[in-house]
């Protein structure tokens, strides 16, 4: 009887699934995003998920477990000093499977696995509020003129608020100097 033996053997030998494994699991974590077949990918994601919250505990045992799967020590490093750190307050889910489509040669579904915290892109980001246009005129010469037109009425309005502050003499002697500027 096969009880509770689901997970994929990708058609290899246990050996060569446990080698190949942990080598796409050392690519993962060192280059933060892979592109394979999905049904590696998903097998992945049950492989190295486990080796990410094992990461969380930074003790000698805990790198030792993690050494025995990757056999990388440049990779366990890595593991424990930028990826676990980012992702110590998540709870689980530190995988995200994206297919891709199917491949040319010989249509296989193509996908990729990446780690969450790590994709700049799908960061949660705060969404700057979109500037909508009431008007229709075109973004042409008229919006450059309206620019012009608005500064000159800001540095009029400022000129005004600084002469109703200034004594009378000061602002009908700047009103004479605009005169003989223009």
């Amino acid at each position: 009887m096969r009880h509770n033996k689901k997970f994929n053997h990708l058609g290899r030998t246990a050996s060569h699934r446990n080698a190949m494994l942990a080598n796409m699991a050392c690519s993962l974590i060192m280059h933060k995003r892979i592109t394979t077949t999905l049904a590696k990918a998903k097998a992945l994601k049950k492989y190295v998920e486990p080796l990410i919250t094992r990461s969380k505990d930074d003790t000698t045992n805990s790198r030792r477990v993690v050494f025995r799967y990757l056999q990388d020590k440049v990779a366990v490093s890595e593991l424990y000093k930028t990826v676990a750190p980012k992702v110590g307050d998540r709870p689980g889910g530190y995988t995200r499977v994206i297919k891709l489509g199917t491949r040319q040669g010989d249509a296989a579904q193509i996908a990729f696995i990446e780690l969450v915290d790590f994709d700049e892109n799908m960061a949660k980001t705060e969404k700057t509020a979109k500037k909508t246009r009431r008007s229709r005129r075109s973004t042409g010469k008229k919006d450059e003129t309206a620019k012009v037109e608005n500064s000159v009425e800001t540095a009029d309005a400022t000129e005004a608020v600084s002469a109703e502050a200034a004594p009378k003499e000061v602002s009908e002697e700047k009103a004479q100097d605009e005169k003989a500027a223009e």
